[in-house]
């Protein structure tokens, strides 16, 4: 990755959702309680990594939705006549060669598009990872300043 390009993290929200168990179980209960945590965490591992996080869900009416809540990340949902896939996948085609872009799903065939655009693809389990190691190192971070004053 080169340090002069601004680096993207894309997801697949709703395959993330059905591979985390814990989003799952919530899911169950309450759909849009697991959107929620999912952008609650995504939010808060942007604000620690400075990468620009865009999730995608599945199918929401007639036409695709952006939404970019202020000092929030981007959130699409698609119409119901597109999946997350397609938007993700356009979008890795068109920005790979631009941007750093990472994708994180669990569906290879997805993940073979991304890298075969130029971008990355990561799992679930480590797109998961990478949230928790950042919500580590933001706890340590906040602890060590605090103890400071």
């Amino acid at each position: 990755m080169s340090e002069s390009r601004p680096s993207f993290l894309l997801v697949d929200g709703n395959n993330i959702i059905h591979a985390w168990p814990e989003l799952l179980e919530m899911h169950r209960r309450s759909r849009g309680s697991a959107h929620a945590e999912l952008i609650s965490r995504l939010e808060s591992y942007r604000d620690f990594s400075g990468d620009q996080v865009v999730v995608v869900f599945d199918g929401r009416g007639t036409t695709t939705q952006d939404e970019r809540p202020p000092g929030g990340i981007q959130i699409f949902y698609t119409s119901a006549a597109k999946t997350a896939d397609d938007v993700i996948e356009r979008l890795a085609i068109k920005y790979a060669s631009k941007y750093d872009i990472t994708v994180a799903t669990n569906d290879v065939p997805e993940q073979d598009i991304v890298v075969g655009a130029g971008g990355m693809a990561i799992s679930a389990e480590m797109l998961k990872a990478k949230l928790d190691v950042a919500d580590r190192s933001m706890r340590d971070w906040i602890e060590r300043n605090r103890k400071r004053r």
